[in-house]
Order: C-alpha cells, then sequence, then structure tokens
C-alpha cells in the first residue's frame, strides 16, 4: 500500500542536468507564484505582519510552505485523501474562527502591557502563522498542483520551485501587510483582521459536500 503511494528513493532524489533544473524549477515558481497572488495565505501574512513583528510571520509561514510541499512531492496526489475533505474543512474553519474571535476580543481591550508582550510574543507569532498557513493550506490547489507537476517532472525541482514561489509571496504579503496596513490605527486593524478571519471559516464552510 505505502509502496504504491510513495515514489522510490532513486525518482526522488534525481538530480537533472543543470539547465532542465533551471528550467523546470523556473517554471513551477512563476505559475505557483501567479496561483498564489491574491490567495488566502498570502492574505493571512498580510493581516499577521501588520499586527506583529514581519520575521516571525514570514518564517513561520516559509516552515509551513516547506513541510507542506515536501508532503506533496513525496506523497503526490495520494495526499488529498489522507484526511477527508469535511473533515479538513471543519478543522480550517475552527482554526481561522477561533482565530477570529480572538482577534475581536482583543481589539475590545484596553493597552495591557503583559497582554500586548504575549500576542507579540516570537514564538507565538511563529506558531499562530505556522499553523494558519499549514492548515488552511493542507490539501489546498497549490499543493495538489505541486504534487502533479512531481509526478511528471523530478520532485527536487518542483519543490525547489514552489518553495521559491511561496516564499516570494509571503514575503510580499509580510512587506504590504508592515509598510501599508500598519498605518491602520491597531483597534480598527485588529477589528477588520477578526472579521477577515471569520469571513475565512465562513468561505470555508461553504466548500462542505
Amino acid at each position: 500500500m505505502i509502496s504504491s503511494i510513495l515514489p522510490s528513493a532513486s525518482n526522488l532524489f534525481e538530480v537533472p542536468p543543470l539547465a532542465q533544473w533551471f528550467s523546470i524549477s523556473g517554471t513551477t515558481m512563476v505559475v505557483i507564484f501567479l496561483a498564489e497572488l491574491g490567495d488566502k495565505s498570502q492574505l493571512v501574512c498580510m493581516t499577521l505582519a501588520a499586527r506583529h513583528r514581519p520575521k516571525p510571520v514570514f518564517f513561520g509561514a516559509l516552515l509551513a510552505f516547506v513541510f507542506l510541499n515536501i508532503l506533496a512531492v513525496v506523497f503526490g496526489a495520494a495526499l488529498s485523501t489522507w484526511i477527508p475533505h469535511n473533515v479538513m474543512i471543519y478543522i480550517v474553519a475552527t482554526l481561522f474562527g477561533l482565530f477570529g474571535v480572538q482577534t475581536l476580543l482583543a481589539s475590545e481591550e484596553d493597552d495591557d502591557d503583559e497582554g500586548e508582550v504575549e500576542i507579540k510574543s516570537g514564538r507565538g507569532i511563529f506558531a499562530s502563522a505556522f499553523l494558519l498557513i499549514f492548515i488552511a493550506e493542507f490539501g489546498d490547489k497549490t499543493q495538489i498542483a505541486v504534487a502533479g507537476m512531481a509526478s511528471a517532472a523530478p520532485p527536487m525541482t518542483i519543490w525547489l520551485g514552489a518553495t521559491l514561489a511561496l516564499a516570494l509571496s509571503s514575503g510580499i504579503g509580510v512587506l504590504v501587510g508592515q509598510r501599508f496596513l500598519k498605518r491602520i490605527p491597531m483597534n480598527i486593524l485588529s477589528k477588520v483582521t477578526g472579521i477577515f478571519f471569520l469571513l475565512l471559516a465562513a468561505l470555508a464552510l461553504t466548500q462542505l459536500t
């Protein structure tokens, strides 16, 4: 069973000629980057970076994508069958819903120094970014696309191109959040962010079959 799902070790670590490596990785990077523009993962990076320090947000998102792409190239299209579709939707909706409620509640609190320290701790921001991106993107169209491409080309080239594309997409989201959204007063931004995550939760539930 497992052997029918996993690619052989020789295929997984296949190293193509340098020109082919750049060609495949470059094509993958362009395709995945364009697919992620304006996607929910980039919007999550924007909203988190507008409220918190950018580095933990970026590296949390990047680590999530590294793991997601590893799973995609190793397990291929079988990845989407690990967890039933509706179960995954409930998990995503619950996570976004909880984060949205937490953010709305935080917006109503007075400036509490201890609360701000906890919210802005590097580990907490990193963990939030990692968890939100990992759960939201698990089995998403981008990961399935990576899995499909990895079944038809050397997996390592696909992994590299996809990871670079998602790193760039996340970086742009973090930059936009820091440069533009951060100018919005914190209490208003927190309310907008909370509503945004609640909308994502509702949107996820509409995909139930």
